[in-house]
């Protein structure tokens, strides 16, 4: 039976690698998919790894009907045996909706790749609708790391290496940013309750307040 699968985990944890990875598999036994993402870090239309791997895909914006675009593909006679979604945390809920439709009318598997949480560790929209809607929920097995070594669960968003709290929901950005630009950073979540990226750790160890002083 097809169905919808939802491939969640931090950033920086291999979920577009993934999608890669199943696209490549897939196209290799002579099956044809196709692929949908948003707002990728190497821009328009664009499914990107970290690992530097590259492919196109269809942006799906926010005025794009999904069920519509492959039910279109196939009436001009393309051939699509499943749907690959990459950041799927950033679509409207009702095209989360469109995605389940494609699997139960249309009967294709659908691929969504994405993260839960932002970087307030609020739902995104198009995630908790997944979470919802899914057939099945599959959390990537490559763990993040906090800078302290243990598990990153949370997504912080940086400015200048200070993690902040407060602003748009969707901001694009990377793990890769310069420390003067909007940047992310996967933490723990003790450091991620503390505000404590890596650059703030590394200022405080630093610090002459805690630097040993040696009497003259």
């Amino acid at each position: 039976m097809p169905e919808l699968v939802f491939f969640s985990g931090t950033m920086d944890c291999g979920k577009s690698t993934l999608a890669l990875q199943i696209e490549h598999n897939r196209s290799a036994r002579g099956l044809q998919g196709l692929i949908f993402t948003r707002d990728d870090r190497a821009g328009e239309g664009k499914l990107s790894s970290r690992l530097g791997l590259v492919t196109d895909a269809v942006e799906a914006g926010p005025g794009l009907d999904l069920y519509g675009y492959v039910v279109e593909e196939l009436s001009r006679g393309g051939r699509v045996d499943y749907v690959i979604v990459d950041e799927a945390q950033f679509l409207l809920a009702v095209q989360i909706d469109q995605l389940a439709r494609i699997v139960d009318d249309l009967e294709l598997d659908v691929f969504a790749f994405g993260i839960t949480t932002d970087f307030r560790t609020r739902l995104f929209p198009g995630s908790q609708r997944l979470i919802e809607l899914a057939d099945r929920l599959e959390t990537l097995q490559v763990e993040a790391m906090c800078w302290c070594g243990a598990r990153a669960t949370h997504n912080a968003r940086t400015v200048g290496g200070e993690m902040v709290v407060e602003g748009e929901q969707v901001v694009v950005g990377d793990v890769a940013q310069s420390a003067a630009e909007v940047g992310y950073e996967v933490l723990c979540r003790r450091h991620h309750r503390r505000r404590m990226t890596s650059a703030t750790a590394r200022a405080a160890a630093l610090s002459p307040d805690v630097l040993p002083v040696t009497a003259t």
